[in-house]
């Protein structure tokens, strides 16, 4: 490989991180029987470049970053572009979910509309700002996300958490999904007995 200076990359570098992930990333390494250099190289390897590379991966984190910041917690596809449903004139969903302390309201759209469009694949995004769910706590809107969703960002993995949780809850019949005139809505199956 070449840099850009036109010199031989030597295949070095130094990566600055926080001493917590440094430390995970050690632990694991060490549980694998490998050393950090291996399982970082082989990790890298096996996802490609993946999300990192990806120019409408990038705009649509750099842009729900420059909404919220540091509030930033996850960011997840949904909706028929991800089922493959979606029709020409489709746009593709995205939960935005932001730490608790982020109140939700029109302000935050205001702020991702100040910019240029963001777009998937060339379709139009349409992002939706949430926190995650308290354990217990319900909603459709997590169910189908949970099903079929595509996660792009998970700082903590508390998300990744969440959705199996409620996948979980879907696969034990606590949840269930229903049609009624054609239009799918999801329920707690608590509520069949009412």
């Amino acid at each position: 490989m070449i840099s850009q200076t036109g010199q031989p990359k030597s295949g070095r570098f130094v990566l600055r991180m926080p001493s917590e992930l440094h430390t995970a990333l050690d632990d694991a390494a060490r549980s694998s029987g490998l050393s950090l250099n291996t399982y970082c190289v082989r990790h890298l390897a096996t996802a490609g470049l993946g999300i990192v590379g990806d120019k409408d991966v990038t705009s649509l984190v750099g842009r729900a970053h420059a909404v919220v910041g540091n509030a930033l917690s996850g960011i997840v596809l949904h909706g028929s572009w991800i089922r493959g449903e979606a029709t020409p004139s489709s746009d593709v969903d995205a939960l935005i979910v932001v730490d608790s302390s982020v109140v939700l309201n029109r302000a935050l759209y205001r702020a991702w509309d100040a910019a240029p469009i963001v777009t998937w694949r060339g379709h139009r995004l349409d992002p939706h700002f949430v926190h995650l769910l308290e354990d217990g706590e319900f909603s459709g809107l997590w169910a189908e996300v949970a099903l079929d969703g595509m996660v792009l960002l998970d700082r903590d993995w508390k998300l990744s958490s969440h959705l199996a949780r409620v996948r979980r809850a879907v696969a034990a019949g606590r949840v269930v999904r229903r049609v009624v005139h054609g239009h799918p809505y999801w329920k707690e199956a608590a509520q069949d007995a009412e």
